[in-house]
């Protein structure tokens, strides 16, 4: 496989999880902006851990998760006091502060960032996404899944019925934090370098643009709004040269035709993304179109097993 396809599948598998990362906080009604700090904590952990201790990723990778879910717990306690937008603010301004403290920590190389020993291929963050998508998968059809359901459609209702709001929301932040931790140990092993540049605010608004417009009532929606939005700067990036060269034609024009600009791709993502907002505010995949196509395959199933019969 090529360097270019292979850098692909990372970023797919890193995206993924970090889609699913900010899934769980949002599935309790809990918008989370601050995904790129906790990244960036689990990346410059494994940089760390790899560059000064020489350890493997079978112990800097578990460091991470593990570092990514304690600041987690650390900071849902009494962030998530805060609701709507002082949340958002709140989740944005603890990004920042820890992007922050990074640039300006000279053990973690400071802005010139650092270097990773250990690399890992392709493979591993593949693995580690279809884990990670089988895990939520999988945690949504618990009880705790259906307390974080119930905790985003009426936190009021599920606290009288004994359920408690503020731990299940803890809770889903904290597991958010530590695959946000694993994301960036991901990150840092695959690239071989880390600098927190690489962790800013346009990829947390990007990580949470993958849950709202791929959907938030289903884990399916993070899976599908992280693929569709990582590959469509790709598609874009060879499709675009081609309906350039095709307007000029159709307008008569002839000889060398320059490409594209880069940003046109990143505005027709911004167009594409306005236009989901407008006409599929719920995203992409909803809670009534999986349990229509469910009740799809139900109806076929009782008919094979009465034509069987």
């Amino acid at each position: 496989m090529s360097g270019y396809w292979t850098g692909i599948l990372t970023i797919l598998a890193i995206n993924i999880i970090m889609a699913y990362a900010i899934f769980l906080p949002v599935a309790t009604g809990q918008l989370n902006l601050g995904g790129a700090g906790f990244q960036a904590l689990g990346a410059y952990t494994a940089a760390y851990l790899s560059a000064n201790y020489g350890l493997t990723v079978w112990t800097t990778i578990p460091a991470s998760i593990l570092v990514g879910g304690a600041v987690g717990v650390a900071i849902a306690l009494p962030l998530l006091r805060t609701k709507g937008v002082y949340l958002v603010l709140a989740t944005f301004a603890l990004a920042e502060v820890i992007g922050g403290a990074i640039l300006n920590t000279e053990a973690l190389g400071g802005a010139m960032g650092m270097s990773v020993p250990d690399y890992v291929d392709y493979p591993v963050p593949m693995w580690s996404a279809l884990i990670v998508t089988l895990l939520c998968f999988y945690l949504m059809t618990t009880r705790f899944g259906l307390a974080m359901r119930a905790a985003h459609d009426d936190d009021v209702v599920t606290d009288l019925l004994g359920v408690s709001v503020r731990g299940v929301r803890v809770s889903a932040f904290a597991i958010g934090a530590a695959l946000a931790g694993l994301a960036g140990a991901l990150y840092a092993h695959s690239y071989s370098f880390v600098e927190s540049q690489s962790f800013n605010a346009t990829l947390s608004i990007y990580v949470l643009l993958y849950v709202l417009l791929g959907g938030t009532q289903t884990p399916l929606g993070p899976l599908v709004g992280a693929v569709f939005f990582t590959l469509l700067p790709e598609v874009l990036r060879s499709v675009l040269p081609e309906f350039k060269g095709w307007i000029a034609a159709a307008f008569g024009e002839s000889g060398s035709i320059s490409p594209p600009d880069e940003s046109w791709r990143f505005v027709i993502l911004g167009v594409l993304t306005v236009l989901m907002m407008m006409f599929r505010p719920e995203g992409l995949i909803t809670r009534t179109m999986v349990a229509r196509v469910h009740s799809r395959f139900a109806r076929r199933r009782r008919l094979v097993r009465e034509v069987t019969a």
